[in-house]
This record gives C-alpha cells, sequence and structure tokens, in this order.
C-alpha cells in the first residue's frame, strides 16, 4: 500500500509536523495500525481509506507509536495533502473524513494551495494551576484551563518564556493530563497573534514535544479570540521545527488553516 510522509503546517521540508499517511484500500487491524505506528515513530500516522457513506468520503484514525488518539490536526492536514497530492481528489473537492471519535471533519483546498480543516472548538475551562505543575514547567504560570481532551492551557508571562520552556518531563508526566500547551501573546512586531508549544509525556516519546499541533489550537483559538476580542488569528507553535496555524472561530467550530510538504513516497510492504 502507498505511504507518504507530509510535513504539516510546513512551507518547505524539515519543518512544520511530520505525519505518515497510510492509504488503506479496505479497513486494517486496529492493532497492525498501532504497531505501524511505533515502526513509522512520528508523533502521529494517519490511515485513511475510503467508505460509502452519504456524509463521509474517508475513514481516518490517528495512532501515536503508543495509542490511538481522538483527534489530530497535523496528520489530517497531512492526510488531506496526500489525498489530493495523489490525485485521489480531485483539487476542487472538499474531503469529508469520517472519524471515530471527532465526527466528520471537512477539508478544503484553497486557491493558494493551503488547506483549511473545520474542527469542532475544545475551549479550556478554567481551573486552579495544578500542583506542581509550574515546577513542572520551570515556568510561572499566569492562568491554567483544562478541556474536554485532557489538555492543559497554560498562559505565562510572555513569548520568550515560551521558546525557552524546557520542562523537566518525568515531572510533567505526574500531572493528570493528555497534554499540556504553554500559550502567551506574541512579543510586539510578529507577523503572528500568539506563541505556544506542546508536551505530551504520557503519549508521546523523547523528549514528548509535539513539533506543531492542530488539536491544541481547537483550544487556543477560543482562548485568544476571547483576549484580543476578533475571531481571526495566527497561531505560531514554537517548537525547533516550528509552524503557522490560522485559526478563524465559527461559533462551536474552528477554521484550522496552513501548508504542507511531501518528503516522501513509497510503498509499505508489511
Amino acid at each position: 500500500m502507498r505511504m507518504l510522509v507530509v510535513d504539516a503546517f510546513a512551507d518547505r521540508p524539515f519543518t512544520g509536523n511530520p505525519a505518515g499517511v497510510c492509504l488503506l484500500r479496505d479497513a486494517a487491524d486496529p492493532d497492525w495500525m498501532q504497531r505501524v505506528a511505533a515502526e513509522m515513530k512520528h508523533s502521529e500516522t494517519a490511515f485513511v481509506r475510503p467508505v460509502v457513506d452519504d456524509g463521509a468520503d474517508f475513514e481516518l484514525r490517528w495512532f501515536t507509536p503508543v495509542m490511538e488518539v481522538a483527534l489530530c490536526g497535523h496528520a489530517t492536514l497531512g492526510s488531506a495533502h496526500a489525498l489530493y497530492e495523489t490525485g485521489t481528489v480531485a483539487p476542487d473537492r472538499p474531503i469529508r473524513f469520517r472519524t471515530l471519535k471527532s465526527g466528520v471533519l471537512t477539508v478544503t483546498r484553497e486557491g493558494d494551495g493551503s488547506l483549511s480543516m473545520d474542527f469542532p472548538v475544545c475551549p479550556a475551562e478554567p481551573i486552579d494551576v495544578p500542583e506542581g505543575l509550574p515546577e513542572a514547567l520551570g515556568l510561572q504560570v499566569l492562568r491554567a484551563g483544562r478541556n474536554v481532551q485532557n489538555d492543559l492551557l497554560v498562559e505565562v508571562a510572555d513569548e520568550t518564556a515560551v521558546r525557552k520552556a524546557a520542562p523537566d518531563i518525568r515531572a510533567l508526566a505526574a500531572i493528570d493530563a493528555r497534554g499540556v500547551i504553554v500559550t502567551a501573546a506574541a512579543d510586539p512586531g510578529r507577523a503572528h497573534d500568539f506563541t505556544s508549544r506542546f508536551f505530551a509525556p504520557r503519549v508521546l516519546p523523547g523528549d514528548a514535544e509535539d513539533p506543531v499541533t492542530g488539536s491544541a489550537h481547537t483550544a487556543l483559538a477560543p482562548y485568544w479570540a476571547g483576549r484580543f476580542g476578533r475571531d481571526t488569528l495566527t497561531g505560531y507553535q514554537a517548537s525547533v521545527r516550528g509552524g503557522a496555524v490560522r485559526v478563524v472561530l465559527r461559533g462551536d467550530r474552528v477554521i484550522l488553516s496552513g501548508t504542507a510538504v511531501t518528503v516522501l513516497d513509497g510503498a509499505f510492504n508489511a
């Protein structure tokens, strides 16, 4: 079967967030998909197969090297890019993905070549700062929230603090959360409005940092829209690879937009 590696939220290779995209013809065993994701070692590997469904065109599932997840933005972007790039879907046709836990996600190719994803908003409700979190992050926490994905959204003093963050990953793994979104308003003069980083020691191996996280922006979009008083914003995720995510808040939905680049296209034989 055809397997691609796509750098999502990127305009050139080796930036943004790499995702494996496996183009299936038929349904596959979840245990096998998990083994493939472990072999690929990307933060997420997506599995796409065509379906006969009035409400969707393809089924989409996402796996980290250790578990299946309910929502992944960059691997959705990568999957849509792969379908357009391989000619599986015409460039003027939207793609409707059926997912297990996040409903139908629609991706549209814009005239400038960017891809826009229609996702459910996942706002973080304010909470008291969890015990041990500032120490694990090595940062002063101004505000904290938690969403239904069990991600913590943590605002810190400024963009410099976000960029310099070097959390204690073992201590962070002891905090009750799928992942921790560290964010601040952008420094003056930046091309983006807010910046962030995402750490998920319970689901990602190694340094536990995800380079550019679409799902995190379903929480960041309503948070910063409320702070700035406008619904159209640009976020920058300041990992080593880095990547920009444009967000447009529309009620209980958010449009996440970005570009992607194919860096590998081959056959998977296992």
